[in-house]
Formats: structure tokens, C-alpha cells, sequence
């Protein structure tokens, strides 16, 4: 397994708004640039999505991926790990949320990416790093309009 990438970030939200958007992966393509498409193919019993197809396109990661969500320890941490893909052999992530305690919610970010292709780990890492980073700014600006 590789190195994860994490950053994280304090968005003036309470932590179930910020939750409200993560859970809602079928508008993720109206504020997240990287998504391009999402269509969920299967829902919990709460209507959260547990598998979704989801076209990504973050710069030098382009891929068509099908990932399981895992909400258990939502709203807390909401996990995804790769079903199936094109190109990655290896997709895991969470958000794991964190409630301040006066309105705001620190939400921090995870990623692992594997390519079926050789690329060097500084490159990967660089990518996740940047894929993570845009993902926060945006989820922000989404909250915070």
C-alpha cells in the first residue's frame, strides 16, 4: 500500500452542513472542477450513495473510477475505497470531520492512489497532494460561498 496524502482545513460550517455536501456525491461536479460526472449505482438505506462511477479529471489523474463509500462513522469520517477502474489500481480516501465547537468544522482530507502504469512516487504523491488540496478549497468556497 503507498504513503497516504492528507491536508486539512477549518470551513466556517457546522459539521452537518459540511456533511450535507459529502454525502450529496451527485452534485460534487457543480463546485469539485476534478469531477467531472457522478452516477450513483447504489444507496443505503438513508439514501447515501454506496457505489458510485465517477469521471475524474485532476490535471495528470484522469480516470473513470467505481467506488464503495463507507458510512458508518459518519457524520465524522465518510471512507471511499476503488472498485473498479481504468487506470488506478488503488483509490482510498476519507474525510474525516472534526466539530470546533463554534460553528466550524475542521475537515480534513486522506488519499492513496496506485496507477497500473510506473510513475514515480514523488510524482504520485505531488498529484495527490494537489488532487487534495483543490478538493479542500473548493469544498470550502462551496460552504463559505
Amino acid at each position: 500500500m503507498s504513503d497516504i496524502s492528507k491536508n486539512s482545513t477549518v470551513i466556517e460550517a457546522p459539521i452537518s452542513e459540511v456533511a450535507e455536501v459529502l454525502t450529496d456525491l451527485a452534485s460534487y461536479p457543480s463546485w469539485s472542477s476534478a469531477i467531472k460526472s457522478v452516477e450513483v449505482q447504489s444507496k443505503d438505506e438513508s439514501g447515501r450513495a454506496t457505489k458510485a462511477k465517477i469521471s475524474i479529471d485532476a490535471g495528470v489523474m484522469k480516470d473513470r473510477v467505481t467506488l464503495d463509500y463507507d458510512w458508518s462513522k459518519s457524520p465524522n469520517e465518510i471512507t471511499f475505497s476503488l472498485d473498479d477502474a481504468d487506470l488506478l489500481t488503488e483509490m482510498s480516501g476519507a474525510y474525516k470531520l472534526s466539530d470546533n465547537g463554534d460553528d466550524t468544522t475542521t475537515v480534513s482530507y486522506e488519499l492513496t492512489v496506485a496507477l497500473s502504469m510506473p510513475v514515480p512516487a514523488m510524482m504520485r504523491q505531488k498529484a495527490e497532494r494537489s488532487t487534495i488540496d483543490l478538493a479542500l478549497s473548493q469544498l470550502k468556497a462551496k460552504l463559505e460561498g
